[in-house]
Protein backbone atom coordinates (compact mmCIF):
# COMPACT_ATOMS: atom_id res chain seq x y z
CA UNK A 1 0.00 0.00 0.00
CA UNK A 2 1.17 3.55 -0.43
CA UNK A 3 2.79 5.34 2.46
CA UNK A 4 1.76 8.83 3.45
CA UNK A 5 3.57 11.57 5.26
CA UNK A 6 2.53 14.94 6.67
CA UNK A 7 3.96 17.79 4.56
CA UNK A 8 1.75 20.68 5.67
CA UNK A 9 3.58 23.96 5.95
CA UNK A 10 4.49 25.11 9.44
CA UNK A 11 2.11 27.47 11.16
CA UNK A 12 3.35 30.86 12.26
CA UNK A 13 3.26 29.77 15.88
CA UNK A 14 5.24 26.62 15.14
CA UNK A 15 7.80 28.62 13.18
CA UNK A 16 8.18 31.01 16.10
CA UNK A 17 8.75 28.10 18.44
CA UNK A 18 11.31 26.64 16.03
CA UNK A 19 13.18 29.96 16.14
CA UNK A 20 13.11 29.85 19.93
CA UNK A 21 14.46 26.32 19.88
CA UNK A 22 17.24 27.26 17.45
CA UNK A 23 18.13 30.14 19.73
CA UNK A 24 18.31 27.79 22.69
CA UNK A 25 20.56 25.46 20.71
CA UNK A 26 22.81 28.36 19.82
CA UNK A 27 22.98 29.41 23.46
CA UNK A 28 24.31 25.95 24.33
CA UNK A 29 27.56 26.97 22.62
CA UNK A 30 30.08 29.27 24.25
CA UNK A 31 30.23 33.01 23.58
CA UNK A 32 31.80 34.22 20.30
CA UNK A 33 35.54 34.53 19.97
CA UNK A 34 36.84 38.09 19.98
CA UNK A 35 39.58 39.53 17.83
CA UNK A 36 41.31 36.69 16.01
CA UNK A 37 39.55 36.21 12.69
CA UNK A 38 41.75 33.28 11.67
CA UNK A 39 40.98 31.09 14.64
CA UNK A 40 37.65 29.24 14.61
CA UNK A 41 35.01 30.75 16.85
CA UNK A 42 34.25 29.16 20.17
CA UNK A 43 30.83 28.21 18.80
CA UNK A 44 32.45 26.23 16.00
CA UNK A 45 34.95 24.61 18.36
CA UNK A 46 32.07 23.61 20.62
CA UNK A 47 29.98 22.46 17.66
CA UNK A 48 32.80 20.23 16.38
CA UNK A 49 33.50 18.90 19.86
CA UNK A 50 30.88 16.14 19.56
CA UNK A 51 32.03 14.86 16.17
CA UNK A 52 34.31 11.91 15.61
CA UNK A 53 36.70 13.82 13.34
CA UNK A 54 37.18 17.19 15.00
CA UNK A 55 40.03 18.48 12.81
CA UNK A 56 38.09 17.68 9.65
CA UNK A 57 35.06 19.40 11.14
CA UNK A 58 37.03 22.56 11.95
CA UNK A 59 38.49 22.67 8.44
CA UNK A 60 35.08 22.22 6.85
CA UNK A 61 33.64 25.13 8.87
CA UNK A 62 36.64 27.45 8.52
CA UNK A 63 34.81 29.68 6.04
CA UNK A 64 31.43 29.69 7.79
CA UNK A 65 29.88 33.16 8.02
CA UNK A 66 27.44 32.25 10.75
CA UNK A 67 27.50 30.48 14.09
CA UNK A 68 23.83 29.41 14.00
CA UNK A 69 23.54 25.60 14.32
CA UNK A 70 21.56 25.10 11.12
CA UNK A 71 24.02 27.26 9.16
CA UNK A 72 26.93 25.26 10.54
CA UNK A 73 25.22 21.99 9.61
CA UNK A 74 24.60 23.40 6.13
CA UNK A 75 28.28 24.33 5.76
CA UNK A 76 29.33 20.86 6.91
CA UNK A 77 26.90 19.20 4.49
CA UNK A 78 28.07 21.37 1.60
CA UNK A 79 31.68 20.41 2.31
CA UNK A 80 30.72 16.73 2.19
CA UNK A 81 28.88 17.21 -1.11
CA UNK A 82 31.86 19.05 -2.62
CA UNK A 83 34.22 16.24 -1.62
CA UNK A 84 31.94 13.55 -3.04
CA UNK A 85 31.50 15.46 -6.30
CA UNK A 86 35.28 15.52 -6.73
CA UNK A 87 35.36 11.78 -6.06
CA UNK A 88 32.71 11.15 -8.72
CA UNK A 89 34.66 13.16 -11.30
CA UNK A 90 37.84 11.24 -10.53
CA UNK A 91 35.95 7.95 -10.62
CA UNK A 92 34.75 8.78 -14.13
CA UNK A 93 38.32 9.51 -15.23
CA UNK A 94 39.62 6.26 -13.73
CA UNK A 95 36.85 4.28 -15.43
CA UNK A 96 37.68 5.64 -18.88
CA UNK A 97 41.29 4.46 -18.49
CA UNK A 98 40.61 1.13 -16.79
CA UNK A 99 40.91 -2.12 -18.73
CA UNK A 100 39.95 -4.68 -16.08
CA UNK A 101 36.24 -5.49 -16.31
CA UNK A 102 35.62 -5.97 -12.60
CA UNK A 103 37.45 -2.76 -11.69
CA UNK A 104 35.53 -0.88 -14.34
CA UNK A 105 32.32 -2.34 -12.90
CA UNK A 106 33.35 -1.25 -9.39
CA UNK A 107 33.97 2.30 -10.62
CA UNK A 108 30.55 2.30 -12.27
CA UNK A 109 28.95 1.23 -8.97
CA UNK A 110 30.83 4.05 -7.24
CA UNK A 111 29.48 6.67 -9.64
CA UNK A 112 25.90 5.66 -8.89
CA UNK A 113 26.06 5.10 -5.14
CA UNK A 114 28.09 8.27 -4.52
CA UNK A 115 25.51 10.25 -6.49
CA UNK A 116 22.89 8.76 -4.16
CA UNK A 117 25.00 9.86 -1.20
CA UNK A 118 24.84 13.44 -2.48
CA UNK A 119 21.06 13.16 -2.84
CA UNK A 120 20.78 11.89 0.74
CA UNK A 121 22.85 14.78 2.10
CA UNK A 122 20.90 17.41 0.17
CA UNK A 123 17.49 16.17 1.19
CA UNK A 124 18.71 15.83 4.77
CA UNK A 125 19.56 19.51 4.90
CA UNK A 126 16.32 20.47 3.12
CA UNK A 127 14.44 18.61 5.84
CA UNK A 128 16.34 20.36 8.63
CA UNK A 129 15.78 23.75 7.00
CA UNK A 130 12.03 23.29 6.60
CA UNK A 131 11.02 21.54 9.82
CA UNK A 132 8.32 22.84 12.14
CA UNK A 133 8.19 22.38 15.88
CA UNK A 134 5.55 19.67 15.84
CA UNK A 135 7.67 17.41 13.65
CA UNK A 136 11.29 18.17 14.49
CA UNK A 137 11.92 14.81 16.15
CA UNK A 138 10.25 13.04 13.24
CA UNK A 139 12.28 15.01 10.69
CA UNK A 140 15.56 14.38 12.49
CA UNK A 141 14.81 10.64 12.71
CA UNK A 142 14.40 10.68 8.93
CA UNK A 143 17.64 12.60 8.50
CA UNK A 144 19.56 10.08 10.59
CA UNK A 145 18.31 7.28 8.34
CA UNK A 146 19.18 9.19 5.17
CA UNK A 147 22.66 10.15 6.35
CA UNK A 148 23.23 6.55 7.42
CA UNK A 149 22.28 5.66 3.85
CA UNK A 150 24.79 8.17 2.49
CA UNK A 151 27.58 6.66 4.60
CA UNK A 152 26.57 3.13 3.66
CA UNK A 153 26.62 4.08 -0.02
CA UNK A 154 30.16 5.36 0.43
CA UNK A 155 31.07 2.00 1.96
CA UNK A 156 29.31 0.23 -0.92
CA UNK A 157 31.67 1.99 -3.32
CA UNK A 158 34.70 0.75 -1.38
CA UNK A 159 33.26 -2.77 -1.08
CA UNK A 160 32.94 -2.98 -4.86
CA UNK A 161 36.73 -3.26 -5.10
CA UNK A 162 37.00 -6.13 -2.60
CA UNK A 163 37.94 -8.75 -5.20
CA UNK A 164 39.58 -6.61 -7.86
CA UNK A 165 43.29 -6.76 -8.67
CA UNK A 166 43.82 -3.16 -9.69
CA UNK A 167 45.35 -0.57 -7.33
CA UNK A 168 42.46 1.74 -8.20
CA UNK A 169 40.42 0.49 -5.25
CA UNK A 170 42.96 1.81 -2.75
CA UNK A 171 43.07 5.14 -4.59
CA UNK A 172 39.28 5.43 -4.31
CA UNK A 173 39.37 4.48 -0.64
CA UNK A 174 41.98 7.14 0.07
CA UNK A 175 40.02 9.67 -1.96
CA UNK A 176 36.85 9.02 0.07
CA UNK A 177 38.54 9.38 3.45
CA UNK A 178 37.70 13.06 3.93
CA UNK A 179 34.17 12.82 2.55
CA UNK A 180 33.54 9.82 4.83
CA UNK A 181 34.70 11.82 7.84
CA UNK A 182 32.51 14.74 6.82
CA UNK A 183 29.46 12.49 6.46
CA UNK A 184 30.14 10.93 9.87
CA UNK A 185 30.51 14.38 11.39
CA UNK A 186 27.25 15.51 9.81
CA UNK A 187 25.41 12.57 11.34
CA UNK A 188 26.97 13.29 14.75
CA UNK A 189 25.89 16.95 14.47
CA UNK A 190 22.30 15.94 13.75
CA UNK A 191 22.27 13.55 16.70
CA UNK A 192 23.57 16.29 19.00
CA UNK A 193 21.06 18.74 17.50
CA UNK A 194 18.26 16.31 18.35
CA UNK A 195 19.52 15.78 21.91
CA UNK A 196 19.58 19.50 22.56
CA UNK A 197 16.14 19.94 21.00
CA UNK A 198 14.71 17.19 23.18
CA UNK A 199 16.21 18.85 26.25
CA UNK A 200 14.90 22.28 25.25
CA UNK A 201 11.46 20.92 24.36
CA UNK A 202 11.09 19.60 27.91
CA UNK A 203 11.73 23.11 29.20
CA UNK A 204 9.19 24.57 26.78
CA UNK A 205 6.68 22.23 28.40
CA UNK A 206 3.03 23.00 27.90
CA UNK A 207 3.72 25.69 25.25
CA UNK A 208 5.25 23.13 22.90
CA UNK A 209 2.44 20.67 23.65
CA UNK A 210 -0.23 23.26 22.85
CA UNK A 211 1.50 24.27 19.63
CA UNK A 212 1.87 20.68 18.55
CA UNK A 213 -1.76 19.85 19.32
CA UNK A 214 -2.95 22.95 17.47
CA UNK A 215 -0.93 22.03 14.42
CA UNK A 216 -2.04 18.40 14.39
CA UNK A 217 -5.70 19.35 14.80
CA UNK A 218 -5.42 21.79 11.91
CA UNK A 219 -4.38 19.01 9.56
CA UNK A 220 -7.58 17.01 10.00
CA UNK A 221 -10.90 17.68 8.36
CA UNK A 222 -14.31 17.03 9.88
CA UNK A 223 -14.92 13.87 7.94
CA UNK A 224 -13.97 11.03 10.23
CA UNK A 225 -10.41 12.01 11.09
CA UNK A 226 -8.90 11.81 7.61
CA UNK A 227 -6.07 14.29 7.00
CA UNK A 228 -7.40 17.02 4.70
CA UNK A 229 -4.30 16.96 2.53
CA UNK A 230 -4.81 13.28 1.57
CA UNK A 231 -6.91 13.45 -1.56
CA UNK A 232 -7.97 11.53 -4.61
CA UNK A 233 -6.93 7.93 -5.11
CA UNK A 234 -4.65 8.00 -2.07
CA UNK A 235 -7.61 8.99 0.11
CA UNK A 236 -9.68 6.06 -1.12
CA UNK A 237 -6.78 3.72 -0.47
CA UNK A 238 -6.27 4.98 3.06
CA UNK A 239 -9.95 4.62 3.86
CA UNK A 240 -9.94 1.00 2.74
CA UNK A 241 -6.42 -0.43 2.85
CA UNK A 242 -7.29 -3.78 1.27
CA UNK A 243 -5.57 -3.39 -2.08
CA UNK A 244 -8.93 -3.31 -3.79
CA UNK A 245 -7.95 -0.55 -6.19
CA UNK A 246 -7.89 -1.55 -9.86
CA UNK A 247 -4.36 -1.88 -11.25
CA UNK A 248 -2.83 1.02 -13.13
CA UNK A 249 -0.96 -1.51 -15.25
CA UNK A 250 -1.35 -5.23 -15.88
CA UNK A 251 1.51 -7.45 -17.00
CA UNK A 252 0.72 -10.78 -18.66
CA UNK A 253 2.82 -12.98 -20.89
CA UNK A 254 -0.22 -14.13 -22.83
CA UNK A 255 -0.99 -10.62 -24.04
CA UNK A 256 -4.06 -10.11 -21.84
CA UNK A 257 -2.49 -7.11 -20.13
CA UNK A 258 -1.09 -3.80 -21.39
CA UNK A 259 2.46 -5.13 -21.04
CA UNK A 260 4.33 -8.40 -21.45
CA UNK A 261 7.29 -7.39 -19.30
CA UNK A 262 7.35 -5.97 -15.78
CA UNK A 263 10.00 -3.38 -16.58
CA UNK A 264 7.83 -1.93 -19.36
CA UNK A 265 5.08 -1.35 -16.80
CA UNK A 266 7.51 0.16 -14.29
CA UNK A 267 8.75 2.56 -16.96
CA UNK A 268 5.28 4.13 -17.16
CA UNK A 269 5.25 5.13 -13.47
CA UNK A 270 5.39 8.94 -13.16
CA UNK A 271 8.49 10.06 -11.27
CA UNK A 272 7.89 11.82 -7.96
CA UNK A 273 4.24 10.71 -8.03
CA UNK A 274 2.31 10.87 -4.77
CA UNK A 275 -0.48 8.43 -5.56
CA UNK A 276 -0.12 4.64 -5.43
CA UNK A 277 0.66 3.00 -8.75
CA UNK A 278 -0.57 -0.60 -8.75
CA UNK A 279 1.10 -3.10 -11.09
CA UNK A 280 -0.63 -6.47 -11.33
CA UNK A 281 1.72 -9.20 -12.57
CA UNK A 282 -0.17 -12.26 -13.72
CA UNK A 283 1.12 -15.81 -13.29
CA UNK A 284 4.18 -16.74 -15.28
CA UNK A 285 7.96 -16.88 -15.14
CA UNK A 286 9.37 -13.50 -16.15
CA UNK A 287 12.99 -13.83 -17.23
CA UNK A 288 14.05 -10.22 -16.84
CA UNK A 289 15.81 -7.78 -14.57
CA UNK A 290 13.46 -5.33 -12.93
CA UNK A 291 14.72 -1.99 -11.61
CA UNK A 292 12.52 0.38 -9.64
CA UNK A 293 14.30 3.68 -10.37
CA UNK A 294 14.91 6.44 -7.89
CA UNK A 295 11.89 8.75 -7.94
CA UNK A 296 9.45 6.02 -8.97
CA UNK A 297 7.67 6.04 -5.62
CA UNK A 298 4.53 4.39 -4.22
CA UNK A 299 4.65 1.39 -6.55
CA UNK A 300 2.58 -1.60 -5.41
CA UNK A 301 3.62 -4.74 -7.31
CA UNK A 302 1.19 -7.62 -6.81
CA UNK A 303 1.58 -11.12 -8.19
CA UNK A 304 -0.78 -14.09 -8.20
CA UNK A 305 1.28 -16.00 -5.64
CA UNK A 306 5.02 -16.42 -5.05
CA UNK A 307 5.03 -19.83 -6.72
CA UNK A 308 2.96 -18.66 -9.69
CA UNK A 309 4.35 -15.20 -10.48
CA UNK A 310 8.15 -15.40 -10.58
CA UNK A 311 10.89 -13.05 -11.73
CA UNK A 312 14.19 -14.77 -12.55
CA UNK A 313 17.69 -13.75 -13.57
CA UNK A 314 21.16 -15.25 -13.33
CA UNK A 315 23.66 -12.40 -12.97
CA UNK A 316 26.43 -13.33 -10.56
CA UNK A 317 29.95 -12.52 -9.47
CA UNK A 318 31.40 -15.53 -11.30
CA UNK A 319 30.13 -14.12 -14.59
CA UNK A 320 31.70 -10.72 -14.00
CA UNK A 321 28.93 -8.79 -12.25
CA UNK A 322 29.43 -6.75 -9.11
CA UNK A 323 27.32 -7.97 -6.19
CA UNK A 324 25.44 -4.67 -6.22
CA UNK A 325 24.53 -5.17 -9.90
CA UNK A 326 23.68 -8.88 -9.77
CA UNK A 327 20.14 -8.43 -8.40
CA UNK A 328 17.12 -9.72 -10.28
CA UNK A 329 14.93 -7.07 -8.62
CA UNK A 330 16.55 -3.75 -7.67
CA UNK A 331 14.47 -1.31 -5.63
CA UNK A 332 15.69 2.30 -5.57
CA UNK A 333 12.33 4.09 -5.35
CA UNK A 334 10.66 4.88 -2.05
CA UNK A 335 7.47 3.48 -0.56
CA UNK A 336 7.70 0.35 -2.70
CA UNK A 337 5.60 -2.67 -1.89
CA UNK A 338 5.76 -6.18 -3.31
CA UNK A 339 3.11 -8.79 -2.50
CA UNK A 340 2.43 -12.39 -3.55
CA UNK A 341 5.41 -12.66 -5.88
CA UNK A 342 8.62 -14.68 -6.20
CA UNK A 343 12.08 -13.37 -7.12
CA UNK A 344 14.95 -15.70 -7.91
CA UNK A 345 18.57 -15.60 -8.96
CA UNK A 346 19.17 -18.87 -10.78
CA UNK A 347 22.99 -18.65 -10.96
CA UNK A 348 23.25 -21.47 -8.41
CA UNK A 349 25.83 -22.05 -5.71
CA UNK A 350 28.65 -22.00 -8.28
CA UNK A 351 27.82 -18.40 -9.17
CA UNK A 352 28.99 -17.18 -5.75
CA UNK A 353 27.51 -13.73 -5.00
CA UNK A 354 24.15 -13.70 -6.79
CA UNK A 355 21.49 -11.35 -5.41
CA UNK A 356 17.78 -11.97 -5.92
CA UNK A 357 16.55 -8.69 -4.34
CA UNK A 358 18.47 -5.50 -3.59
CA UNK A 359 16.40 -3.08 -1.49
CA UNK A 360 17.91 0.43 -1.39
CA UNK A 361 14.76 2.58 -1.28
CA UNK A 362 13.29 3.93 1.94
CA UNK A 363 10.02 2.65 3.44
CA UNK A 364 9.88 -0.66 1.60
CA UNK A 365 7.43 -3.48 2.37
CA UNK A 366 7.72 -7.07 1.15
CA UNK A 367 4.69 -9.20 2.01
CA UNK A 368 4.46 -12.88 1.11
CA UNK A 369 7.44 -12.62 -1.23
CA UNK A 370 9.75 -15.56 -1.92
CA UNK A 371 13.41 -14.67 -2.49
CA UNK A 372 15.59 -17.54 -3.65
CA UNK A 373 19.29 -17.81 -4.43
CA UNK A 374 22.38 -19.21 -2.76
CA UNK A 375 25.03 -16.69 -1.70
CA UNK A 376 23.82 -13.13 -0.95
CA UNK A 377 20.13 -13.67 -1.72
CA UNK A 378 18.73 -10.50 -0.13
CA UNK A 379 20.74 -7.29 -0.06
CA UNK A 380 18.88 -5.21 2.56
CA UNK A 381 21.08 -2.32 1.54
CA UNK A 382 19.92 0.94 3.12
CA UNK A 383 17.03 2.79 4.80
CA UNK A 384 13.88 1.18 6.34
CA UNK A 385 12.31 -2.10 5.26
CA UNK A 386 9.71 -4.55 6.54
CA UNK A 387 9.65 -8.18 5.44
CA UNK A 388 6.46 -9.89 6.51
CA UNK A 389 5.60 -13.58 5.95
CA UNK A 390 8.31 -13.92 3.32
CA UNK A 391 10.42 -16.96 2.49
CA UNK A 392 14.11 -16.29 1.94
CA UNK A 393 16.44 -19.12 0.96
CA UNK A 394 20.21 -19.21 0.56
CA UNK A 395 23.58 -20.40 1.79
CA UNK A 396 26.31 -17.86 2.59
CA UNK A 397 25.39 -14.46 4.09
CA UNK A 398 22.03 -14.68 2.40
CA UNK A 399 20.54 -11.77 4.33
CA UNK A 400 23.07 -8.93 4.35
CA UNK A 401 23.30 -5.13 4.26
CA UNK A 402 22.90 -2.12 6.56
CA UNK A 403 19.22 -1.20 6.39
CA UNK A 404 16.89 -1.04 9.37
CA UNK A 405 15.43 -4.35 8.24
CA UNK A 406 12.73 -6.09 10.26
CA UNK A 407 11.69 -9.65 9.43
CA UNK A 408 8.43 -10.89 10.91
CA UNK A 409 6.97 -14.39 10.56
CA UNK A 410 9.36 -15.23 7.73
CA UNK A 411 10.80 -18.64 6.83
CA UNK A 412 14.57 -18.46 6.52
CA UNK A 413 15.60 -21.53 4.58
CA UNK A 414 19.22 -22.70 4.51
CA UNK A 415 20.27 -24.57 1.37
CA UNK A 416 23.16 -26.90 0.55
CA UNK A 417 26.23 -24.83 -0.41
CA UNK A 418 29.32 -25.55 -2.47
CA UNK A 419 31.71 -28.17 -1.08
CA UNK A 420 33.76 -26.98 1.91
CA UNK A 421 31.45 -24.04 2.52
CA UNK A 422 29.55 -23.29 5.71
CA UNK A 423 26.24 -21.42 5.75
CA UNK A 424 25.50 -18.11 7.48
CA UNK A 425 21.99 -16.68 7.48
CA UNK A 426 22.92 -13.05 8.24
CA UNK A 427 25.85 -10.71 7.60
CA UNK A 428 24.91 -7.29 8.91
CA UNK A 429 27.07 -4.36 7.72
CA UNK A 430 27.11 -1.49 10.23
CA UNK A 431 30.47 0.35 10.26
CA UNK A 432 29.90 3.24 12.71
CA UNK A 433 28.17 3.58 16.06
CA UNK A 434 25.80 6.33 14.89
CA UNK A 435 24.48 4.44 11.87
CA UNK A 436 20.87 3.33 12.19
CA UNK A 437 21.30 -0.04 10.48
CA UNK A 438 20.22 -3.22 12.26
CA UNK A 439 18.82 -6.63 11.30
CA UNK A 440 15.88 -7.67 13.50
CA UNK A 441 14.44 -11.15 13.06
CA UNK A 442 11.22 -11.61 15.03
CA UNK A 443 8.80 -14.50 15.10
CA UNK A 444 10.57 -16.22 12.21
CA UNK A 445 11.60 -19.83 11.58
CA UNK A 446 15.16 -20.94 10.82
CA UNK A 447 14.83 -24.12 8.80
CA UNK A 448 16.79 -26.11 6.22
CA UNK A 449 16.23 -27.90 2.94
CA UNK A 450 16.39 -31.71 2.92
CA UNK A 451 19.54 -31.64 0.79
CA UNK A 452 21.42 -29.73 3.46
CA UNK A 453 20.22 -32.01 6.26
CA UNK A 454 21.27 -35.09 4.26
CA UNK A 455 24.70 -33.73 3.27
CA UNK A 456 27.70 -35.94 3.98
CA UNK A 457 29.95 -34.66 5.40
CA UNK A 458 27.53 -32.47 7.37
CA UNK A 459 27.39 -28.75 6.59
CA UNK A 460 27.88 -26.31 9.45
CA UNK A 461 25.19 -23.64 9.58
CA UNK A 462 25.19 -20.47 11.68
CA UNK A 463 22.83 -17.62 12.54
CA UNK A 464 25.26 -15.13 11.05
CA UNK A 465 28.68 -13.54 11.00
CA UNK A 466 29.98 -9.96 11.20
CA UNK A 467 30.45 -8.40 7.77
CA UNK A 468 31.51 -5.06 9.27
CA UNK A 469 33.07 -3.84 12.53
CA UNK A 470 29.83 -2.91 14.31
CA UNK A 471 27.58 -5.61 12.86
CA UNK A 472 24.24 -5.62 14.74
CA UNK A 473 21.66 -8.41 14.63
CA UNK A 474 18.78 -9.24 16.98
CA UNK A 475 16.96 -12.58 16.83
CA UNK A 476 13.91 -12.83 19.07
CA UNK A 477 10.73 -14.82 19.51
CA UNK A 478 11.85 -17.10 16.68
CA UNK A 479 11.97 -20.86 16.22
CA UNK A 480 15.47 -22.14 15.51
CA UNK A 481 15.67 -25.73 14.31
CA UNK A 482 18.44 -28.09 15.40
CA UNK A 483 20.63 -27.87 12.30
CA UNK A 484 22.10 -24.56 13.56
CA UNK A 485 25.55 -25.21 15.06
CA UNK A 486 25.57 -25.00 18.89
CA UNK A 487 28.15 -22.19 18.67
CA UNK A 488 25.47 -20.14 16.94
CA UNK A 489 27.65 -17.56 15.23
CA UNK A 490 30.64 -17.74 12.90
CA UNK A 491 33.63 -15.37 12.69
CA UNK A 492 34.28 -13.41 9.51
CA UNK A 493 38.06 -13.66 9.59
CA UNK A 494 40.18 -14.26 12.65
CA UNK A 495 39.11 -12.00 15.51
CA UNK A 496 37.69 -9.26 13.27
CA UNK A 497 34.71 -7.48 14.93
CA UNK A 498 34.25 -10.10 17.66
CA UNK A 499 34.56 -7.45 20.38
CA UNK A 500 32.65 -4.70 18.59
CA UNK A 501 29.64 -6.50 17.08
CA UNK A 502 26.28 -6.56 18.86
CA UNK A 503 24.38 -9.85 18.60
CA UNK A 504 21.47 -10.78 20.85
CA UNK A 505 19.21 -13.82 21.01
CA UNK A 506 16.06 -13.28 23.03
CA UNK A 507 13.13 -15.52 23.91
CA UNK A 508 13.63 -17.98 21.05
CA UNK A 509 12.44 -21.59 20.90
CA UNK A 510 13.48 -24.84 19.24
CA UNK A 511 16.52 -27.12 19.62
CA UNK A 512 18.79 -24.62 17.88
CA UNK A 513 17.87 -21.89 20.37
CA UNK A 514 19.92 -23.45 23.20
CA UNK A 515 22.56 -20.82 24.00
CA UNK A 516 24.57 -22.87 26.52
CA UNK A 517 27.32 -23.65 23.99
CA UNK A 518 27.38 -20.35 22.14
CA UNK A 519 30.67 -18.66 21.23
CA UNK A 520 32.13 -16.54 24.02
CA UNK A 521 32.64 -13.25 22.20
CA UNK A 522 32.59 -9.91 23.94
CA UNK A 523 30.09 -8.65 21.37
CA UNK A 524 27.56 -11.42 22.03
CA UNK A 525 25.14 -9.78 24.46
CA UNK A 526 22.03 -10.46 26.53
CA UNK A 527 19.23 -8.01 27.12
CA UNK A 528 19.36 -6.85 30.73
CA UNK A 529 15.58 -6.52 30.98
CA UNK A 530 12.39 -6.43 28.96
CA UNK A 531 12.74 -2.68 28.42
CA UNK A 532 16.05 -3.22 26.64
CA UNK A 533 14.44 -5.86 24.45
CA UNK A 534 11.55 -3.51 23.72
CA UNK A 535 14.08 -1.07 22.28
CA UNK A 536 14.56 -3.45 19.35
CA UNK A 537 10.92 -3.92 18.45
CA UNK A 538 9.81 -2.63 15.07
CA UNK A 539 7.92 0.49 16.13
CA UNK A 540 10.85 1.68 18.24
CA UNK A 541 13.47 1.08 15.54
CA UNK A 542 11.39 2.59 12.76
CA UNK A 543 10.56 5.54 15.08
CA UNK A 544 7.30 6.11 13.21
CA UNK A 545 5.48 3.35 11.39
CA UNK A 546 2.32 4.78 9.83
CA UNK A 547 3.76 3.83 6.44
CA UNK A 548 3.20 0.23 7.58
CA UNK A 549 0.03 0.51 9.63
CA UNK A 550 -1.77 2.19 6.70
CA UNK A 551 -0.51 -0.36 4.21
CA UNK A 552 -3.04 -3.06 4.95
CA UNK A 553 -0.47 -5.75 5.82
CA UNK A 554 -0.18 -7.70 9.09
CA UNK A 555 2.35 -6.09 11.39
CA UNK A 556 3.52 -6.17 15.00
CA UNK A 557 4.99 -2.94 16.30
CA UNK A 558 5.94 -4.50 19.63
CA UNK A 559 6.38 -8.04 20.91
CA UNK A 560 4.44 -10.77 19.18
CA UNK A 561 1.89 -13.00 20.84
CA UNK A 562 3.41 -16.38 20.16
Amino acid sequence: MAHFRHNKAATAAASLAAVLIAACIASAAAAPAAGDQKAPSKEIVTFCGNTGFKDTCLRSLAGANSTQPKDLIKAAFESAVAEIEVAIKNTTLYKSAEADRMTKGALDVCERVLARSIDEVRRSFDSIQSFDVGKIDHALDDVKVWLSGAITNKETCIDAFAKTRSKTGQKIKDMLKTSGELLSNGLAMVIEFQKVFQSVSKNLGSLADRLKQRQLLSTFDSGGGMPAFVTGQARKLLQSPTMSLPPNATVAQDGSGQFKSIQEAVNTVPLKGKDPFVILVKAGVYKEYVTIPKGANHIIMIGEGPLKTRITGDKCFKNGFQTYDSSTLSVNGESFMAKDIGVENTAGAIGHQAVAVRASGDLGIFYNVHMDSYQDTLYAHTHRQLYRECQISGTVDFIFGNAISVFQKCNLVVRKPNPNQACMVTAQGRTEKNLTGVTIIQGCTFTAEKELLAANPPVKSYLGRPWKELSRTIIMQSNIEGFIDPEGWAPWMGTFALDTLYYVEYNNTGPGADTSKRVQWKGLQKFANIEEAQNYTAAVRFKWDDWITKAGVPYDGGFMKI
